[in-house]
C-alpha cells in the first residue's frame, strides 16, 4: 500500500482532492458524531457527477436500501460507477438529506442562525477553485449522519452513531474529484452539536 496523502480536516471548513482509479480514501470521525458532506465530479468532465437518484434507484432495483452502506455503488448522472464504499463502520450512511445551507437554517431553526455557516458555502468555496459554481450544486453523500425516513416519508436527523476512529472508505472506480465539507451544523444533532476535526488518507495499491 502506497499512501498519497494523510491530512486533519479542521472543524467546519470544505477540502478536496483529485482520485484516479483505483486509489482509496479513507474519511475517518476522529471525535465521533461529525457529519461529513462530500459531492463526486468526474476529472474528465464536471458535467459528469454523483446522482443520488440514481445510486438509490439502482440500489432498489436489487434489493438494497435507502441509506449507503459496504458494497454501494455511487452512481453518476450518466449512470456510471464513481466509486464503491469498500470498508464502513457506522453501517449506514445518508443520501437523501442534502446539504444543509444558510437558507434551511433560517427556515428551520430561526431568523438569528440566517448567517451561521453552512454546508452549501463550503461547498460553494471548493467548487469555486475548479471553476464551479451555484449551478454545479447536486445531491450530496452525507457520511456518518443519522437520517432515518419516518413511515410518513418525513426525514429526521437524529444523533450521529458513529464513534470516535469511525471511518468510512472509498474506492474510485474513475479518476474522480472529491469534495467535503466538515459539517459546521450546530443546530440539531447530526454533530454532537460541537462540530470536531475529520482526518482524511488517500492511497493506494
Amino acid at each position: 500500500m502506497t499512501f498519497i496523502s494523510d491530512i486533519t480536516v479542521p472543524a467546519r471548513v470544505p477540502y478536496s482532492a483529485k482520485l484516479k482509479a483505483g486509489q482509496t480514501m479513507r474519511i475517518i470521525d476522529m471525535q465521533g458524531q461529525q457529519a461529513v458532506d462530500a459531492l463526486f465530479y468526474s476529472l474528465n468532465d464536471f458535467s459528469e457527477r454523483y446522482s443520488a437518484q440514481d445510486t438509490l434507484a439502482a440500489q432498489a432495483a436489487s434489493g438494497g436500501k435507502f441509506y449507503l452502506e459496504t458494497g454501494s455503488a455511487l452512481l453518476s448522472n450518466e449512470g456510471r460507477k464513481m466509486l464503491t464504499i469498500t470498508a464502513d463502520s457506522c453501517g449506514f450512511h445518508d443520501t437523501n438529506a442534502g446539504a444543509c445551507s444558510c437558507e434551511s437554517n433560517t427556515v428551520r431553526f430561526g431568523f438569528e442562525t440566517r448567517f451561521m455557516h453552512a454546508c452549501r458555502e463550503n461547498f460553494l468555496v471548493e467548487l469555486a477553485k475548479y471553476g464551479l459554481g451555484k449551478r454545479d450544486l447536486v445531491s450530496n453523500v452525507n457520511f456518518f449522519m443519522n437520517v432515518p425516513i419516518r413511515p410518513n416519508g418525513e426525514l429526521t436527523v437524529d444523533d450521529g452513531v458513529s464513534e470516535p476512529g469511525g471511518y468510512v472508505e472509498l474506492r474510485a472506480e474513475i479518476d474522480v474529484l472529491v469534495l467535503i465539507s466538515n459539517c459546521p451544523q450546530v443546530n440539531n444533532p447530526c454533530n454532537g452539536f460541537t462540530p470536531t476535526p475529520i482526518r482524511i488518507i488517500v492511497s493506494e495499491e
